[in-house]
């Protein structure tokens, strides 16, 4: 006996041995069993998860490569405070060096260093020395002890723009949260424009086959057939349009997120069916934790700084030094030697720099507080747009929601006119678009309410310190 795969149904089957032949059936069901099991093992993935806004919006906030380029531009500006509180901290450093020389001058000094001058040796010729070896290291000491606060001045800029990064990361997270959220609606608006269509395009499918039974029955003629064909083959071309809309929706949800993490199959639609809040309050006062404007406030507080620096560049600076010296000839015996002392440099004339470096400084302070104000007028600005925007979505979405009950009850009526013969073609296909436009508007007023309402939280600087509670 043996098996083979039957061409025809894929089944094992005996070649003269009716007993194999007998349990066919059996061995059949069991293929078809195991390849069940193995589609659904291997087919897993399909299944997956279901991506919520908070998903996408904690994905994007990791990954986007935008949020991780100012990450790194915070950890920049922390970088360079600790380069400027090293001024703080006495400078230390070793050096060693070898020479070889006939010149008397530094001849005369490398012995006496070495211990080893002796100037009542029959042969010593301070004029004409010979050939003379050193080896020398050094370990040396520098340490600031006045500058009139210029290294004060430097530490507190250096802070200052590391809490400007910061809140320039908050600016941009609070920005990227708003975009994955509104990608977000924006998909499932799509999507609810797409069943919007297809629904169309079934209602016009229907009266097509009235009209098709009332034109075989002689009771309408073929221009009514005609125009629904015409106005089902735009509904289509708008359920392609709408289908195409949702793809590019997703890329550019994807796109904002940073990886491809959203599908047409995955994306989970909130369970939440209040459309939100009826009543918000302008509060202009939530400008002033704008993290855009607190940045500026800190640009405005560096460039002060800055000029405080130039101004404190008149004072003189006072230095501490030593070092502690080893020379020898030979590799061994070095001989030791050690210096300390403090140096004040108080530089008298620069050819008028320091004046032109206040001025400048100055009139950088007096811009960076004219661009502060700047941007909490456009704040300002931004939050009366958002607040009227939300308002005008809620009114939109009221009268929407009105509107679509009455739509579907004058396509119903005039449906059953038409097919009645009491309507003309004329006035079902207006009922027709009526309701599909209705609809529209519908899906449309919903999600953009939504939107406006994380445009609005985006405008008062809610959205990252509402993500960070969360957190």
């Amino acid at each position: 006996m043996y098996l083979f795969v039957n061409p025809a149904g894929n089944i094992p089957v005996s070649q003269n041995n009716n007993t194999t032949a007998f349990y066919a059936p059996f061995i059949a069901g069991m293929v078809t069993a195991v390849a069940l099991i193995g589609l659904m093992i291997f087919a897993q993935p399909v299944f997956a998860a279901k991506v919520s806004l908070e998903t996408c919006i904690r994905e994007a906030l990791d990954g986007n490569p935008s949020a991780n380029a100012a990450a790194y531009r915070v950890d920049a500006a922390r970088a360079m405070l600790k380069q400027a509180r090293s001024a703080y901290y006495p400078q230390v450093f070793l050096s060693g060096d070898y020479a070889l020389t006939d010149n008397p001058t530094r001849s005369f000094m490398m012995q006496l260093n070495q211990h080893q001058l002796d100037i009542r040796d029959p042969a010593f010729d301070a004029n004409n020395p010979d050939d003379t070896d050193n080896f020398r290291f050094s370990l040396g000491l520098k340490y600031r002890i006045y500058d009139g606060g210029k290294r004060k001045t430097q530490t507190t800029s250096a802070k200052l723009g590391g809490e400007a990064a910061e809140y320039l990361l908050s600016s941009f997270q609070n920005e990227l949260i708003h975009q994955v959220t509104h990608g977000y609606y924006s998909i499932l608006q799509a999507q609810d424009f797409v069943r919007v269509q297809q629904g169309s395009v079934r209602s016009l499918e229907k009266s097509l086959a009235v009209a098709g039974e009332r034109v075989k029955a002689g009771s309408a003629v073929k221009t009514d057939v005609l125009n629904l064909e015409v106005q089902l083959a735009k509904a289509r071309e708008d359920l392609i349009r709408a289908e195409n809309s949702v793809k590019l929706a997703i890329a550019a949800l994807n796109t904002s997120i940073g990886k491809e993490l959203v599908t047409e199959q995955n994306l989970s639609a909130p369970q939440k069916k209040d459309p939100g809040p009826t009543f918000i309050q302008e509060d202009f006062k939530a400008v002033e934790n704008r993290p855009e404007l607190q940045a500026a406030y800190r640009q405005t507080l560096i460039k002060e700084q800055e000029y405080r620096k130039s101004v404190r560049e008149y004072i003189p600076v006072v230095n501490a030094y030593g070092s502690y010296d080893v020379d020898s000839e030979k590799l061994s015996d070095f001989e030791g030697s050690y210096i300390v002392g403090i140096m004040a440099e108080w530089e008298i004339f620069d050819g008028f720099r320091r004046p032109g470096s206040v001025s400048q400084t100055r009139a950088e302070w007096e811009a960076a507080q004219k661009f502060e104000e700047n941007v909490r007028n456009n704040l300002k600005l931004d939050l009366r747009r958002a607040y009227i925007q939300v308002g005008e979505a809620r009114q939109r979405l009221e009268v929407a929601q009105k509107s679509v009950v009455s739509a579907e009850e004058s396509l119903r009526i005039t449906a059953v006119r038409y097919k009645e013969g009491a309507a003309p073609i004329t006035e079902l296909l207006t009922a027709e678009v009526g309701l599909t436009t209705t609809l529209s508007r519908s899906v449309a007023a919903r999600y953009d309410y939504q939107i406006a309402l994380s445009n609005f939280a985006r405008a008062r600087g809610d959205l990252i310190t509402r993500y960070s509670n969360k957190k």
